[in-house]
C-alpha cells in the first residue's frame, strides 16, 4: 500500500503562517517497502512513522527538493503519519484530520501540513482548515534555485515586532487574496500578493528570487510570490500562458517545474 502526499508552496504572498497550495510533486511512502527503497530511521517520512506507533519497514520515494521551499518536511510528516494510522486500521479519509494535527504540530507551522493533507488551496488558523476554490483551472510554475535555505534561519532574519500600519496593510492584502480566490477574480488576485511581513526581509538574501518574481509577473503570471521561506519562486498563472511564463524565467542558477494544484494525501495500490 502506497500513500501519496503533494508538496506544497505556502505563505502566498501576505498569507504568512496561513496559506497554502497542494502541488503535484509527491512525496510517496510504502508500507512494508516492497516497491519503494527503504527509508532510513533519520527520513522525515519515517520519524513521523515512527512516533505515531509505525512499525516495520517503510519505503519511500520523492522528487521534492528539499530545503527549496517546496514543503518537503511538511510531506514527510503528512506522509508518515499517515502511513502509522492505516497501518493501524485507520481509513485515511477518517484519520485526515487527525493525520494533520499530529503533522502540523510536529512542523511548528500548519501552513505547509494543510495543503500536503487536504490537498488544493488551504487556510489554516487556530487549529481549523478551510479549503478555497482555484479559480479558472490555473497551474503553478516555480522557479528553483540551485541553492538551498534553512527555514529557521530564514525566520531568524524577521523583525521580531512591526508597526500597526504594516499589519493593516497585510490583513487587508490576505483579505483580497482570499476574496479573489473565492469569487475568481484574477486582476485582485494579482493586486494581493504584496506584503510586509516576511517576503521584503528574506528576499534581500535571495536577489535571484526576487528578480524571478519580477520576471515572471512581467511575462504573465496572475500572482508571483517567495514559496515558503524560499529560495523558490512560484506564481499562479493561466493555462495558455504557463509554457510562456516558464521559458522566461532563468535558466542558469536553477531550473522551472510547471505543476498542476494537486489533491491532498491519498492511497494508491501497486504497481507503483
Amino acid at each position: 500500500m502506497i500513500i501519496s502526499v503533494p508538496s506544497s508552496t505556502a505563505n502566498i504572498g501576505p498569507g504568512f503562517d496561513t496559506l497554502g497550495i497542494a502541488l503535484s510533486v509527491t512525496m510517496d511512502v510504502e508500507i512494508g517497502a516492497a516497491t519503494l527503497p527503504e527509508a532510513d530511521e533519520r527520513h522525515s517520512a519515517m520519524k513521523a512513522f515512527r512516533h505515531a506507533g509505525g512499525t516495520g519497514p517503510l519505503g519511500a520515494s520523492t522528487k521534492i527538493p528539499p530545503g527549496k521551499g517546496m514543503g518537503y518536511s511538511g510531506a514527510g510528516k503528512v506522509a508518515g503519519y499517515a502511513a502509522a494510522l492505516v497501518q493501524a486500521g485507520r481509513d485515511l479519509d477518517e484519520a485526515r484530520d487527525h493525520v494533520f494535527a499530529l503533522a502540523a504540530e510536529a512542523e511548528g507551522h500548519p501552513d505547509n501540513a494543510a495543503p500536503s493533507t487536504y490537498g488544493g488551496v488551504t487556510i489554516t488558523a487556530a487549529g481549523r482548515v478551510l479549503q478555497l476554490p482555484t479559480p479558472a483551472d490555473l497551474r503553478v510554475v516555480v522557479w528553483v534555485p540551485d541553492k538551498e535555505t534553512s527555514t529557521d534561519a530564514s525566520r531568524g532574519t524577521l523583525p521580531k515586532t512591526i508597526s500597526h500600519a504594516d499589519a493593516t496593510y497585510n490583513v487587508g492584502m490576505v483579505a483580497m487574496l482570499v476574496g479573489a480566490l473565492a469569487t475568481g477574480d484574477l486582476e485582485a488576485l494579482a493586486a494581493s500578493c504584496d506584503d510586509r511581513l516576511h517576503q521584503p526581509f528574506r528576499l534581500l538574501d535571495a536577489p535571484d528570487t526576487a528578480a524571478a518574481i519580477n520576471t515572471a509577473r512581467e511575462a504573465g503570471a496572475v500572482a508571483a510570490w517567495l514559496s515558503g521561506s524560499g529560495p523558490c519562486m512560484a506564481c499562479l498563472v493561466e493555462p495558455a500562458k504557463a509554457d510562456a511564463v516558464a521559458a522566461a524565467l532563468p535558466t542558469v542558477g536553477g531550473h522551472t517545474k510547471v505543476l498542476n494544484i494537486a489533491p491532498g494525501a491519498r492511497v494508491i495500490d501497486p504497481p507503483y
